[in-house]
């Protein structure tokens, strides 16, 4: 079984002029085979995300007319943009929308379904796009649009704008990717208004980024992201935010949208494993955005040295949105008008950078959480979560069902670079059932194939294991499987456990149930509006490595070791050093010493000659 959403890398998309003039053409033929006589350039099975669909392909009509001057488009652009103005606007509140400030405003808006009353919460969002459709339209040079239709596109605008910021409450649904959309509508309609109004819409849009969504900000990993849905990052809609950050950029100049746009990137590039898989989220745990996080992950890939395009999105989507028969739909037009439009290339090399939440080298990683446990662990071609046991999620040693992975205290962590290898020490101090402080020392190390895990505690009074991850996907080149396999090894015992119990609770990587699906399935509410990462952490067990302790380690510690990558057999030895403590495999010698007078962990690290 694969996974939906989790295809390709981005980057593999060819991306040079003549690929997107393929995609226009395209787009043209199915524009012209599909518009009704009213001008109508909906898809017929089109139903929500609908009030500017029409409008999109409009926009996408307009490019391909700029860009080859076809003499079939100026009719089908005169007559889908009067469709839209004539029957996609509407003037009268919709019936049960909840997030009105002004009653009977008379301000344009769009639908997110068109019969009135029968879903009005996506009305916010769906304006926002109706908006962002219209300025792209706007942008085109004068004389590809006629001149009285473009005065009364403009007006529509500019309602759609006084709706979406006066007569609304703004942000309704706590999303930063449509509050930041709505920005860069308001920044890109200011370009078309006289001086004297452009400045006050101008303002507006950076005061609302500023007071309502940078205030707002959460921390995720040591990092400031725009809130997505009352969460810290979504896998589907943190990449389109980091879109909008970029066309916000492109148009306005401001240095903040580039500050905040590095920072949710580097954000990214720490958590995206080397061979481009996530999961996690409060909307969607594996739903991955398609072309809409193009704009974003190559503009900002480029700008702080990353090969953000590494990022696994959905390539049914990969050049714009379409409905499952493959027909192109409107809906999120103006990214693909924007990424056309965009001249930056991709950054296709790793940065070598060390950070704080990521180790990575060749086809290894660990991307790790807001507690330094790792999140993801990739290595031969697999992909690894945190386990779950007795309600209790992570990597670490356990002990009568206690995990020793949720720190009390300060993390500290120490990289080191040589010899081909690359390594990450993370010491916490952990509390366990019996109020002690022990710290857990965690080594990860990496020669780019394979990884070496080494953790040790202080001693346990009964016989704990290690918690060695959840076998979760593995990659296939250009798709992601379920699996519930991977090659690993330990130098204790190893085994490889499923939940006894059965129900939603616990999770058996043997059945065909994705993450993303079980984590719905604990969620408060229904799929799409519950958080899955809230529904996930009410697992109680999960499928699991666990690795018994490592012989011959000093009598006051437990020692684990375990390899990912190979299921070769492992020899790695723990002992009590003049130096520090030293773990010796026959791939490398690690000492870890005393800490620094700043209370620092000390790290060496050689490779071992074959």
């Amino acid at each position: 079984m694969h996974l939906l959403h989790q295809r390709g890398p981005l980057h593999d998309l060819p991306d040079t002029p003549e690929a997107y003039d393929a995609v226009l053409a395209d787009v043209v033929e199915q524009a012209l085979r599909r518009m009704t006589p009213e001008g109508n350039l909906e898809h017929p099975d089109c139903v929500d995300d609908i009030g500017d669909t029409s409008l999109g392909i409009t926009s996408l009509l307009v490019l391909a007319l700029q860009r080859t001057k076809d003499t079939r488009l100026p009719e089908a652009v005169h007559r889908s943009l009067a469709f839209h103005l004539r029957e996609r606007v509407h003037l009268d509140d919709n019936p049960g929308y909840p997030n009105l400030r002004i009653r009977n405003s008379g301000f344009p808006y769009a639908r997110y379904v068109l019969e009135a009353g029968a879903h009005p919460i996506g009305d916010w969002p769906s304006t926002v796009w109706a908006l962002l459709q219209a300025v792209d339209i706007l942008d085109a040079p004068d004389g590809l649009v006629d001149a009285d239709q473009r005065a009364r596109l403009l007006d529509v605008a500019r309602g759609y704008w006084r709706w979406l910021t006066e007569a609304t409450f703004f942000n309704p649904q706590e999303a930063g990717n449509q509050a930041i959309g709505c920005v860069v509508g308001g920044l890109m309609l200011a370009r078309h208004l006289p001086p004297e109004k452009a400045e006050p819409v101008r303002a507006r849009a950076i005061g609302l980024y500023t007071d309502e969504i940078r205030a707002h900000r959460v921390t995720d990993r040591g990092a400031l992201l725009p809130p997505e849905h009352g969460g810290a990052y979504d896998n589907n809609y943190g990449p389109i935010s980091l879109s909008f950050l970029a066309q916000a950029h492109r148009v306005s100049g401001e240095e903040i949208f580039a500050e905040d746009g590095d920072a949710l990137a580097r954000y990214i590039d720490a958590r995206l494993t080397g061979g481009g898989f996530d999961s996690g989220g409060p909307r969607y745990s594996e739903q991955h955005s398609g072309f809409e996080s193009v704009l974003g992950l190559r503009y900002f890939g480029r700008r702080i040295g990353s090969d953000l395009g590494r990022y696994r999105g959905d390539t049914r989507w990969g050049r714009h949105a379409v409905k499952p028969d493959g027909g192109v739909d409107g809906h999120f037009a103006w990214m693909l008008v924007w990424q056309i439009q965009d001249p930056t290339r991709w950054h296709r090399t790793p940065s070598t950078v060390p950070v704080r939440h990521q180790l990575r080298a060749g086809t290894v990683s660990v991307a790790f959480d807001d507690r330094m446990t790792p999140s993801v662990v990739e290595a031969g071609g697999t992909y690894y979560l945190p386990a779950a046991v007795n309600r209790q999620h992570g990597f670490g040693p356990v002990l009568d069902g206690f995990v020793f992975c949720r720190p009390m205290g300060e993390v500290r962590v120490r990289d080191v670079r040589i010899d081909g290898l690359a390594a990450k020490l993370v010491t916490k101090p952990v509390v366990g059932r019996d109020h002690v402080l022990r710290h857990v020392r965690s080594l990860y190390v990496t020669d780019g194939t394979s990884l070496w895990t080494a953790v040790v505690v202080d001693r346990l009074p009964s016989e704990p294991y290690l918690l060695a991850g959840l076998p979760y996907a593995a990659d296939d080149g250009d798709r992601v499987r379920r699996t519930a396999e991977g090659a690993v090894a330990s130098a204790g015992t190893l085994r490889l456990t499923h939940p006894q119990a059965q129900g939603s609770e616990h999770f058996d990587a043997r059945a065909e149930l994705t993450q993303e699906q079980a984590a719905f399935a604990l969620a408060a509410d229904p799929r799409g509006y519950g958080n899955p990462d809230d529904g996930w952490r009410h697992l109680v067990s999960s499928t699991a490595l666990e690795a018994g302790p490592v012989p011959g380690a000093p009598d006051d510690l437990h020692a684990f070791a375990v390899r990912y990558g190979s299921a070769a057999p492992l020899t790695l030895s723990v002992e009590r050093a003049a130096d520090g403590l030293r773990i010796e495999t026959s791939a490398f010698t690690a000492v870890i010493g005393a800490d620094d007078e700043r209370g620092e962990p000390q790290l060496t690290l050689r490779a071992v000659s074959p």
